[in-house]
């Protein structure tokens, strides 16, 4: 969801548009939405993409018992003209984040923590020394860190530090050292006073899954969340890993602000707030999954009551957007969105109408276009025709997303 820019932004570098065909279908798969609608989709889509300048798109839109629409538009590669695919992997940024919550509440389920108890109560070692140091910080529990309302500094806000990451995107960072520079920082306000998106919140709630469960973040999440959801495809990187096929990413995050392809950049820096990997086909099944709290087989992923409480949505401050426990309501939409240098991500579902939205945008050069980011633009283009009394728009100062964009930026 949401970009909280710290500066202006950089005037970006321009990207030629290389490949921009009316879109293709999924091998062995055809659109069945009816023609009139998806004629104007692509040619909607088609425009969008032309007028920003954005390489490749990947977007799919399912529809409960109503048929669906599944398109690639544009270059995954524009060094080598490579078409872009339904089935590339892709960077998922913060929807990340709906994840490494969902890890959370199923510690939560399982006894071994309470949302409303101090966070303090469970972190360990240093990091715990540290947070004590922060003023304030005894009063952060796990549900501000979830819902976005903690205090706590956002390490991606810090200046020097992005200029650092700019300088050298492909450095290893470990939580320790993210955190490191957020708890340097007093708090923004107390905790629980108001929302303020912050990437500092997800990566202290991995480092408690991880402290609490004795396994890995990534290892905890392919076991309890992505098998038993039917994700194949979606992984928590150790490295700069992206498995093949993948989408390219392009960019303007670089010394200069020149467009450079971002994607074997190393997404360390994002951890457990935005370093995911994943693929259209996945996200379409985790969508329906994270929102019905419900496994593959049907089981449930969280107890109702916890369900309940991550679904329930708290007031933003910003008109139409509402976010609860890692997970967003835009509009009626509820989900998360993503941005990593190069690439952007909207994963998300109209639960009245049973309709699912996944938008695959790989480059994240807005070049100051209104919508605030690329991935908003396709999905108001989409949904302003397949859904027009619930359009998929967010302000661009109100994006809720955990990256560094072509500026330094609070994520």
């Amino acid at each position: 969801m949401r970009r909280f820019r710290a500066v202006p932004a950089i005037a970006a570098a321009s990207l030629v548009l290389t490949t921009l065909c009316a879109g293709t279908l999924p091998e062995g798969r055809a659109a069945d939405v009816d023609a009139a609608t998806a004629e104007r989709l692509d040619g909607a889509i088609t425009a969008a993409m032309k007028k920003a300048g954005i390489p490749g798109v990947g977007v799919g839109l399912w529809f409960e018992g109503g048929g669906s629409y599944e398109r690639a538009f544009g270059t995954a590669d524009t060094a080598t003209g490579q078409a872009m695919k339904t089935g590339l992997h892709t960077r998922i940024g913060s929807v990340t984040k709906t994840f490494t919550i969902t890890a959370v509440l199923q510690l939560v389920d399982q006894g071994r923590l309470r949302l409303d108890a101090p966070v303090l109560q469970y972190l360990r070692g240093p990091l715990a020394e540290q947070l004590k140091r922060v003023a304030g910080a005894d009063a952060v529990t796990i549900r501000q860190l979830a819902d976005m309302r903690s205090g706590l500094f956002n390490y991606t806000a810090d200046t020097a530090w992005l200029a650092e990451l700019q300088a050298d995107p492909n450095r290893t960072y470990t939580p320790e050292q993210l955190l490191g520079v957020a708890f340097k920082h007093p708090m923004d306000f107390s905790a629980g006073a108001k929302w303020e998106y912050s990437n500092t919140n997800t990566v202290l709630l991995g480092v408690l899954v991880e402290q609490l469960s004795g396994r890995s973040l990534a290892d905890y999440l392919r076991d309890h969340v992505l098998e038993p959801v039917g994700l194949a495809d979606t992984a928590l990187p150790k490295g700069a890993e992206i498995p093949s096929p993948y989408a390219h990413g392009y960019t303007t995050f670089s010394p200069g602000g020149a467009s450079v392809d971002a994607s074997s950049w190393n997404p360390s820096w994002a951890w457990a707030a935005g370093a995911m990997t994943s693929t259209l086909d996945d996200l379409h099944t985790w969508v329906p999954a994270l929102t019905g709290g419900r496994t593959a087989g049907g089981g449930p992923l969280l107890k109702p009551g916890t369900q309940a409480e991550r679904m329930r949505a708290l007031p933003t401050g910003y008109p139409g957007v509402g976010y609860g426990l890692g997970i967003a309501e835009v509009n009626g939409w509820v989900g998360h969105n993503g941005e990593l240098p190069g690439y952007e991500t909207v994963a998300a579902e109209l639960p009245q109408d049973h309709v699912v939205l996944v938008v695959i945008v790989n480059s994240d050069e807005d070049r100051d276009q209104d919508d605030g980011s690329l991935s908003t633009l396709i999905g108001r283009t989409v949904t302003e025709i397949a859904t027009p009394d619930h359009v998929w728009s967010l302000p661009a100062e109100a994006q809720p997303d955990a990256t560094p964009d072509a500026t330094p930026s609070g994520g």
